[in-house]
């Protein structure tokens, strides 16, 4: 893991050279570097499930689909940042000189924790915004069946879209996909809340 001093700033090019060795992953927000937290089993399950399901639903069409390990790059914001899942239309376009920095996303997906819910919710979309191919935003709940989606209008404008519960169908309206909630939470088992004791 990287360790930073407070003084210490980076440039996006040292940056990108400590990334290509690092043992975690870390973002870059504007000279800092920042560690990534590790996720957890209901993370990673709902990651892979719609990683998989969109790959399938996408197979034969002009759009691939990328899960964390691939970096996005925001240059209007200074941001490199690994989104839990990506999908790009037509041909990555890259950071120029390299090959594991993108560009152009027209839909990215972001999984909810705790740590991140409020930096996803608030600071990230507003640095994803500035992406020009960016058509869909979508947040999904570990702790609930819940998923929120942003759609960007042709005047540019952003809609909000909220589902909730094992019946919807989210629909992935830049990619022209639905997917049933049950496929996003399949196998994900939520945390049973303890009943309290009471002594008397």
């Amino acid at each position: 893991m990287l360790v930073q001093s407070k003084e210490k700033f980076y440039t996006p090019d040292e940056y990108r050279e400590l990334e290509e060795t690092a043992e975690f992953r870390n973002e870059y927000r504007d000279g800092e570097i920042v560690p990534i937290a590790g996720s957890t089993i209901n993370r990673s399950q709902i990651k892979g499930n719609i990683c998989a399901y969109l790959h399938t639903a996408l197979r034969g069409k002009n759009a691939k689909v990328f899960i964390s390990d691939l970096r996005l790059w925001i240059p209007r914001y200074r941001r490199g940042t690994y989104p839990d899942v990506m999908v790009i239309e037509g041909e990555p376009v890259f950071t120029e000189g390299r090959s594991d920095e993108i560009l152009n996303p027209v839909l990215i997906v972001e999984v909810l924790s705790k740590y991140s819910e409020d930096v996803n919710r608030e600071d990230k979309f507003r640095f994803y915004r500035s992406i020009p191919k960016l058509r869909e935003y979508l947040l999904v709940t570990p702790y609930e069946i819940l998923v929120e989606q942003y759609i960007k209008t042709a005047s540019n404008e952003w809609l909000f879209r909220e589902y909730e519960g094992e019946t919807a169908t989210v629909s992935f309206e830049s990619v022209e996909v639905e997917m049933p909630m049950t496929d996003i939470y399949e196998r994900v088992v939520f945390e049973m809340l303890q009943p309290c004791q009471v002594s008397i």
